[in-house]
């Protein structure tokens, strides 16, 4: 399966899509507000393949196709003839609805809608739109390159052939798909490790554990590749914040409130390795 693909937002998740996509042979269409921000998104796929091929994993003469199937614009009406629309924008509700309203005008019928979304529930994206049954989540992991994993989310409306649909494009871009019955706030990934950091945050900053020492103690005792504040430095200390909040806030669930550290950590601008200061410095 490959086809046409349109992927709004080209920041680190929307750029790993879009490269993705294009290996495998889909026409990518990555679309952001500038050209400063596609440029960017581009550069970004360029370096990750050249790494690629430094590794031996691909050909260097690969490069240059997987970049010819990939065409950068500003014109969100670009989108208009894709079979599937990713939208990988800022992790606030507001934000994709706006997206997702445009994008009901714009994409032609049948055409798949899917947001990247860690938290938010699917249906209240999908609600904007006049076509809920063809919204559905497609959370993928970063770096996209790496990562092998994609959380597929139904919303209250999603359409079993839309699912499907969603599932062959995952499976065909080399991802294992998980399905997400049901959208709560978090889905199952997002809510586990929003817990897990949660009472990580608590235990350093009461004092308990160093943040070296939790990581060791989740690496060695429960076989994590990662501890879970090496993680939240990797993902950014704001997603996490805004991960937390937005299950919070759909919850009302106390485990989910973010502590105090994690809320003066991102507004001191210690965000993890982005800014090279986190958990760890860097």
């Amino acid at each position: 399966m490959a086809g046409r693909l349109a992927v709004v937002g080209a920041g680190l998740m929307g750029s790993g899509i879009a490269q993705v996509a294009a290996q495998a042979g889909w026409q990518v269409t990555l679309r952001d507000i500038d050209d400063a921000a596609t440029r960017r998104g581009v550069d970004g796929i360029r370096v990750s393949l050249e790494k690629f091929v430094a590794k031996g994993r691909l050909d260097a003469g690969e490069v240059a196709p997987v970049l010819d199937r990939i065409t950068t614009t500003t014109d969100l009406a670009a989108v208009a003839d894709a079979d599937i629309v990713v939208e990988a924008v800022f992790e606030r509700l507001e934000i994709k609805q706006e997206v997702f309203r445009e994008l009901d005008k714009l994409c032609r019928p049948g055409a798949v809608l899917a947001t990247n979304t860690s938290a938010i529930p699917v249906t209240q994206i999908a609600a904007v739109t006049e076509r809920p049954e063809s919204v559905v989540g497609t959370h993928f992991f970063s770096p996209v390159p790496m990562m092998k994993l994609c959380e597929l989310v139904r919303g209250y409306k999603t359409s079993d052939e839309t699912l499907a649909t969603a599932r062959a494009f995952a499976e065909g871009i080399g991802k294992t798909c998980v399905v997400v019955n049901r959208d709560i706030a978090g889905f199952v990934t997002t809510r586990l490790i929003a817990a897990l950091v949660v009472e990580a945050v608590k235990l350093v900053e009461s004092g308990v554990v160093s943040p070296e020492d939790l990581d060791t103690a989740c690496r060695l005792g429960f076989g994590h590749a990662m501890g879970p504040l090496a993680t939240t430095d990797l993902t950014g200390v704001d997603v996490l914040l805004h991960a937390a909040k937005n299950i919070y806030t759909d919850t009302a669930d106390e485990k989910f409130f973010p502590p105090e550290l994690l809320q003066r950590m991102v507004a001191a601008g210690d965000l993890g390795r982005k800014t090279g200061q986190g958990f760890y410095s860097y």
